[in-house]
């Protein structure tokens, strides 16, 4: 068909997407600049993921929500995120690289100036989705772009930077949203991304460059399969819990609408003539296995992220400022370790047993989170997080050099886009999952602990004395279940920390299918097809 073939699907790679030299794709005058103008871009994309999070509590009394429907601010972006960054390669196509990045960017601002104003949660609500929306597309078009206009020398480099970005912004988002909550407003949280990302426009104007646009056909069924199986999928982790899970009929229908629309998306994907995706990502045996990767990635780096500050601040007492300080070298390590996985890879280092190592470090971390009390110190607060900042940096830029290495420049915005899809998906299912198993560990552990409680386990308090000085018993009795209660919970975050030790050993094995690549360092061979 004249529309395959003008979309390049199946094609041989043209002198242009393999460069038989040291040059970039899309040479630009001024690198450096347009380095920062994307990685600012996608830092305010990355920030606003978790930095709403703080200021739910004063968005909820503003707004006039209940705690059930203000999740909603929360949970219209992340749909909206996922169900619309499935399109940016043909988007990417069809209208230009530059164009879309460059209105993805516009689009944010002018939605975070909305939130900002919202008056209501109906308002809050459709802006945060027309935010996810325009943001969905800024992570893979910044990967791309910063690929695109790199030497192959530079490549593992440049996934390093953005890679930082990438994994400092949910770190520091938490912390940078509290601070400006409780200096200003909870608004300022969304109007301090108007003037860095004007200053992204000006400096994407006068700088990025764009791919060609092609002819390619929209695939609206696939599409449609693929956005009913996102959002119900994350309708049933954000739901699930006040929902009690498959107790209520709410969920079964979500279970269905994923089961059946994951079933027909994959019937359509292999038989249509021209899918949503390039099949040849697939055929990819590095890029598979960096896609399952990527879901370990979010489901152990953001559910401990999840984890950690409300453990922090409701069972030892932390405030906003300390809990940000303790979980700060968390991202020095994924600062270090990036760099030293960066400089191994321009080495000629094995990207497979990296990866390893890194799995392997952050598995580590976690046995020593399953080994806290609540005496634990903040000193193996920060060790352990340092750590485990050093596993995932270690994992991150050689899985996706590796992802890369192989993929044709013009599968690019494709395949990074599906690599940001997964490790989102592996965040939100990460963060439900441990949240649940969290809430039900506390409960029964609490039972358990409870059933322990006697006059020979409280020494000295005689607790059929306490029940008859009336209200002076009952606080007693609060005391005592409070301190149950917290030696619950911390047994329940084990539990969890635990259970992410074993998923992070058990996906070091995946190693032994990837197949050996290493970053270029110079000529670049035509990628087979």
């Amino acid at each position: 068909m004249a529309t395959a073939a003008a979309s390049g699907r199946g094609r041989k790679p043209r002198a242009a997407d393999a460069p038989l030299e040291d040059i970039a794709q899309l040479p630009v005058e001024n690198h450096f600049l347009l380095i920062v103008g994307v990685m600012a871009a996608t830092l305010l994309q990355v920030l606003d993921i978790t930095i709403a999070n703080v200021a739910i509590p004063h968005m909820q009394s503003a707004l006039g929500a209940t705690p059930d429907t203000i999740s909603w601010v929360l949970t219209s972006y992340i749909i909206a995120s996922a169900v619309a960054m499935p399109i940016t390669g043909w988007l990417s196509d069809r209208i230009g690289s530059r164009r879309l990045f460059i209105f993805s960017v516009i689009g944010f601002v002018i939605a975070s100036m909305m939130c900002g104003m919202a008056q209501n949660l109906e308002e809050m609500v459709l802006f945060r989705a027309l935010q996810g929306v325009a943001g969905a597309f800024i992570a893979p078009l910044s990967q791309a772009a910063l690929l695109d206009t790199s030497k192959p020398s530079q490549q593992a480099s440049i996934i390093a930077l953005w890679g930082m970005g990438v994994m400092i912004g949910p770190i520091a988002g938490p912390v940078l949203g509290g601070w400006i909550t409780e200096n200003w407003t909870w608004r300022w949280v969304f109007y301090v991304n108007v003037p860095v990302g004007l200053l992204c426009v000006a400096i994407l104007l006068a700088e990025l460059p764009s791919r060609e646009v092609v002819k390619r056909r929209f695939d609206l069924f696939g599409f449609a399969m693929i956005a009913v199986c996102l959002s119900s999928l994350q309708l049933l982790l954000d739901r699930g819990t006040q929902l009690d899970w498959f107790a209520s009929t709410e969920t079964w229908i979500y279970a269905f609408l994923i089961l059946s629309s994951a079933w027909v998306a994959v019937i359509h994907f292999v038989s249509a003539p021209d899918p949503l995706f390039d099949r040849h990502l697939f055929t990819n045996v590095n890029f598979v296995i960096a896609l399952v990767f990527m879901v370990v990635i979010g489901v152990v780096m953001f559910a401990t992220m999840a984890l950690l500050p409300p453990m922090l601040q409701g069972l030892f007492n932390y405030d906003v400022v300390d809990t940000g300080l303790v979980l700060m070298p968390r991202g020095i390590g994924v600062l270090v370790s990036m760099q030293l996985s960066g400089l191994l890879m321009r080495k000629g280092g094995d990207a497979r047993w990296m990866v390893a190592l890194g799995f392997l470090i952050g598995a580590w971390s976690l046995h020593m989170m399953a080994g806290w009390s609540l005496e634990v110190d903040r000193y193996h607060v920060i060790v352990s997080g340092l750590i485990q900042g050093l596993g995932i940096g270690l994992v991150f830029i050689p899985l996706q050099t590796t992802a890369f290495a192989t993929l044709p420049p013009h599968l690019r915005t494709d395949g990074s886009s599906l690599l940001n899809l997964t490790r989102s998906v592996g965040s939100s299912i990460g963060i439900s999952v441990m949240m649940t198993l969290l809430s039900r560990n506390t409960q029964t552990s609490h039972s358990d602990l409870a059933g322990h409680i006697t006059p020979a386990i409280t020494a000295m308090l005689d607790l059929s004395s306490l029940q008859r000085l009336q209200q002076y018993g009952e606080a007693g009795l609060q005391v005592i279940d409070g301190l149950v209660t917290q030696q619950a919970a911390m047994i329940a975050y084990i539990d969890d920390f635990y259970l992410m030790m074993w998923l992070s050993l058990a996906s070091v094995p995946l190693v032994l299918i990837m197949r050996r690549s290493r970053a270029p360092t110079g000529a670049v061979e035509p990628p087979a097809h």
